[in-house]
């Protein structure tokens, strides 16, 4: 069928013929495909805010901590309390041949940091540069700590984005500056503007970061150590590991085997898998849910286009009378119903994004990068679907109306 302007003035006297009725169809189409995207971008928007929760670790990393025991053993009364000490580390390291990356961490809260007249609450973290590999810093100024550091127990430091915030002026270089923590002067060799949202011993951006032997020093810890921290090698799963590991950890300090209380364990894979399956399973309910509004109102469509056809019986009966052929009606029919179905779905898309883009502002306000948006290629998808829905929306009515003969249709007054 000729696209000119005699076909689509025909078509919009067509669908304007009864406005309300075309409107209230048009709005099913424009609710389906609006909910679609809005529900597709909405989504994708919660998972960046809940994978930034994880930034900057690594996906194949562990942690443990210790806790007092579930169980009596060796003599050893229930209930006792315990510590991890340094020499774990190198028992790890050399009887578990699958860790890649093992290192301690220390913290203390409650500490203040202070420059000038400015004071702010942090806590303090004691770790070796290898830490890196467990949880990536990005670093706005200066360096991260360095062997160095650690070999001289040099009091140097690095302080988190919230500390900084609190502490200089925006675009003030902090590094070469001291600042007082706990009664002690520390020289400021980095900031970091990482947020560490997943909170291990404290978030980054609210922790002032000594070498692990300064802090050990500052405040005579000795050997002890919070949390062994650790990365897996590539291939291997941390869940594998996880009973071996405890099993030299509980018999180099007299724990029962089957202690389950004793040793904290925090597998940040199964956490980054489980979020991922989690937004897998939205994304799945989110493609039903809105592909059945879309259906629901391409059946609308449908349905509105056999009531037009009943009603223009006459009209297409005289057509075929005069020399109309079956796929003449076929394509006009067609043609009607897709532009009913792509005019109220493309405004459906504009209203989507617009208010997609609402959201994402306000998400954001505060310095948040979640994408709420959905891609171009959604987009282009999303029209194609809209013209097939469209094109199926109209193909009942459409061989209903080719089925009509013209002598019968001509009576049909």
């Amino acid at each position: 069928m000729r696209i000119d302007i005699d076909t689509c003035e025909e078509i919009l006297i067509t669908i304007t013929r009864n406005k309300t009725r075309s409107l209230l169809t048009a709005f099913g189409v424009f609710w389906g495909i609006f909910m679609l995207i809005a529900l597709i971008g909405g989504g994708q928007g919660l998972q960046d805010m809940m994978k930034k929760n994880f930034e900057g670790f690594a996906t194949n990393s562990g942690f443990l901590a210790s806790q007092r025991t579930g169980e009596a053993y060796k003599g050893f009364r229930k209930g006792r309390a315990w510590e991890l000490e340094a020499v774990d580390i190198e028992r790890l390291r050399s009887q578990v041949k699958e860790l890649d990356v093992v290192t301690p961490s220390i913290a203390r809260w409650g500490s203040h940091a202070v420059y000038g007249d400015k004071k702010y609450d942090c806590s303090v973290k004691g770790l070796y540069p290898d830490y890196l590999h467990i949880e990536s810093q990005d670093m706005a100024y200066g360096r991260f700590i360095n062997d160095v550091d650690i070999r001289e127990a040099r009091k140097v430091c690095v302080i988190g984005k919230r500390v900084y915030e609190s502490l200089f002026k925006p675009g003030e270089n902090p590094c070469g500056k001291y600042v007082r923590v706990d009664g002690i002067y520390y020289r400021i060799v980095g900031m970091s503007s990482s947020e560490g949202d997943m909170n291990i011993q404290g978030r980054a951006s609210e922790a002032v970061t000594l070498p692990f032997t300064t802090m050990q020093q500052a405040y005579n810890l000795g050997g002890r150590i919070d949390v062994v921290c650790f990365t897996v090698k590539r291939g291997v799963k941390v869940s594998d590991i996880q009973p071996q590991m405890e099993q030299i950890i509980k018999a180099a300090h007299y724990i029962a085997p089957n202690d389950k209380q004793a040793l904290m364990y925090l597998n940040a894979e199964a956490m980054f898998s489980m979020v991922d399956n989690l937004f897998t399973g939205i994304n799945i309910l989110i493609w039903m849910v809105g592909l059945g509004t879309l259906l629901a109102g391409a059946i609308g469509v449908s349905n509105i286009m056999m009531v037009t056809v009943k009603e223009r019986t006459t009209e297409i009966g005289i057509r075929r009378a005069i020399g109309a052929r079956p796929r003449d009606i076929l394509q006009q029919i067609l043609s009607e119903s897709m532009v009913l179905t792509t005019v109220a779905g493309m405004c459906g898309i504009s209203f989507g994004v617009m208010i997609l883009q609402l959201v994402e502002m306000g998400a954001n306000s505060s310095g948040g990068t979640a994408h709420f948006q959905v891609s171009f290629g959604l987009a282009i998808g999303t029209c194609a679907l809209l013209i097939g829905l469209g094109m199926l929306a109209g193909l009942a009515p459409a061989y209903r109306a080719m089925a009509i003969k013209p002598i019968e249709a001509i009576r049909d007054e």
